[in-house]
């Protein structure tokens, strides 16, 4: 007991010592241990999410081909799929390795949600019992590396297995998709942490970037016109991939038969026709930028000898049976109706122009008007911005389903990119500046203010003359103070953040100030009439 004694006694002081270290190591480095810890569990969710779909539908197969192994295997595969990289097929009919590459684009939605949650509460830190709300976030690049590398060394793992499987991961493709969509969704996700702030970078990063590109950046003029150009991308970026949406649904319509009939040959037990109905339910969003790339010209490709567009339509290879498949147009020329598509692209570019010209001429005066060349410049910044978003998602939309015929399935990337480009600019730039030519003609002149306030500025006249008369100087300043812009915070309400300069308004001139209150004084300073009383 005296020895048990004695070594207690000796390990009792080294507690204190690892208590301060773990303490100096969090206060160097606060919240890296959440966000590796983050990481790692949205990399576990997302595996587990996978393993469980895939492990009921393997159990409820009538047929299963292989243990609970190789369905692990195939949800680990799946799950580095929904990242963007490509797998490799081993047990072709050939023999041969045969690439998969199409990303069912909803599946992508699984981890960019789990990564971006778990940026975002290891920046706002842990929830404690008495910890004031309103303490500042963690430091961003810390929570950010946290867990970018929790979820990559989960994901490393997750791919040294997969390896094992049938459908193997491109070892290329795994090492450059999972790290750029991982810093990229934890990057927003500590932005939204940090409020989602709209300022200029920091000074690190400015410091990196060339000069021109700093003075635009730091010029806040610039930066509200290039979230006006994101703003009017999106919403052509939207018009064009639901318009794509609305080509596929009555494409569908049109060739029910083929799609019920294709729906039905692949399986006859129900468990394998969930899954086929689930598959089809994660390609609708690359369905629908097909569509939109038939509207815009270019087509998408059915293998290496077949391009279906509205204009012409190559005879189809020999496709395997699927539902979506089923509404690829028919072969042969266009037609007036596969021509009307073309409206797809051309309400895309007249919606751009709308947020353009929105954003270039105000409706509430008192706010900025960009001039034509300026309108101009912006619309074709959001064209642009509009054509590298799409061209970016038309990359994952489309890739190999095999060789051969099947060694590309899906739109063209650049050539995407090109016609959204040529449609949104020859449609947006012109439209964009008649909307701002008849937005100016309906806009209220300027009164006064010289920056395009109506404001009535109040005078002497507005103070009423039955107070003068009845209540005499008391009354007369009080009207005057009620109705000041400087002694009355309510009036504030409808001024712009900025105010005017005082040369550009006589309101604010201290001459028409002093001229008033003199007015004002002579005003008061008069007897009041006595009011009339009977004669007795």
């Amino acid at each position: 007991m005296a020895l048990v004694t004695q070594m207690t006694d000796r390990r009792l002081p080294s507690l204190p010592l690892r208590t301060r270290v773990r303490d100096r190591l969090r206060d160097r480095s606060p919240g890296l241990g959440a966000g590796l810890l983050g990481g790692a569990v949205a990399a576990g969710l997302g595996l587990g999410s996978f393993a469980v779909l895939v492990m009921v539908l393997w159990i409820s197969s009538p047929y299963p081909d292989s243990g609970p192994d190789g369905a692990l295997h195939i949800a680990a595969a799946l799950w580095l799929l929904a990242h963007g990289a490509e797998l490799v097929r081993t047990d072709s009919l050939s023999g041969a390795p045969a690439p998969v590459g199409v990303t069912p684009l909803l599946l992508l939605a699984l981890p960019v949600w789990l990564l971006h949650r778990a940026a975002r509460d290891a920046t706002e830190g842990p929830e404690e019992e008495g910890a004031a709300q309103d303490a500042p976030p963690l430091p961003a690049h810390t929570a950010w590396l946290g867990v970018v590398t929790g979820y990559l060394a989960v994901g490393g793992g997750a791919a040294l297995y997969a390896a094992g499987g049938g459908l193997r991961p491109d070892w290329t493709w795994t090492a450059v998709c999972v790290p750029l969509l991982t810093m990229a969704a934890a990057g927003a996700g500590v932005w939204t942490a940090y409020g989602r702030p709209r300022g200029p970078l920091s000074p690190r990063v400015l410091y990196l970037l060339p000069r021109w590109v700093r003075r635009r950046v730091l010029d806040p003029g610039a930066r509200g016109r290039g979230l006006a150009a994101g703003r009017a991308a999106g919403a052509g970026v939207a018009v064009l991939v639901g318009g794509g949406a609305l080509l596929v649904a009555v494409s569908l319509v049109g060739h029910g038969g083929a799609a019920r009939a294709s729906f039905l040959q692949l399986t006859e037990a129900w468990s394998g026709r969930i899954a086929v109905l689930l598959l089809c339910l994660a390609l609708i969003p690359n369905a629908a930028l097909w569509g939109a790339t038939y509207a815009l010209g270019p087509g998408f490709a059915l293998g290496a000898d077949r391009v279906a567009g509205p204009l012409t339509s190559a005879p189809a290879p020999l496709l395997p049976p699927f539902p979506l498949l089923s509404a690829v147009p028919d072969a042969g020329p266009g037609t007036p109706l596969t021509w009307a598509v073309a409206a797809v692209p051309v309400a895309a570019g007249l919606t751009t122009a709308w947020f353009t010209a929105r954003a270039a001429c105000p409706g509430s005066e008192g706010k900025t008007l960009w001039s034509g060349g300026r309108t101009a410049a912006n619309a074709c910044l959001a064209a642009a911005l509009c054509a590298g978003a799409l061209a970016a998602l038309a990359a994952l939309a489309g890739g190999p389903l095999g060789s051969n015929a099947l060694a590309h399935i899906g739109p063209v990337w650049w050539q995407a990119g090109a016609a959204t480009l040529a449609w949104t600019a020859s449609v947006a730039v012109p439209t964009a500046l008649g909307l701002r030519a008849w937005r100016v003609r309906k806009r209220p002149k300027d009164t006064g203010t010289g920056t395009g306030s109506s404001t009535v500025t109040p005078t002497t006249s507005a103070v009423p003359a039955e107070a003068k008369k009845r209540h005499g100087k008391d009354a007369a300043e009080d009207a005057y103070e009620a109705s000041d812009p400087y002694e009355s915070e309510a009036a504030y309400d409808f001024l712009p953040a900025d105010l005017p300069s005082p040369s550009l308004s006589p309101w604010y001139d201290t001459a028409s100030r002093e001229a008033r209150w003199a007015a004002l004084k002579e005003a008061s300073s008069t007897t009041p009439e006595p009011e009339e009383t009977q004669q007795p």
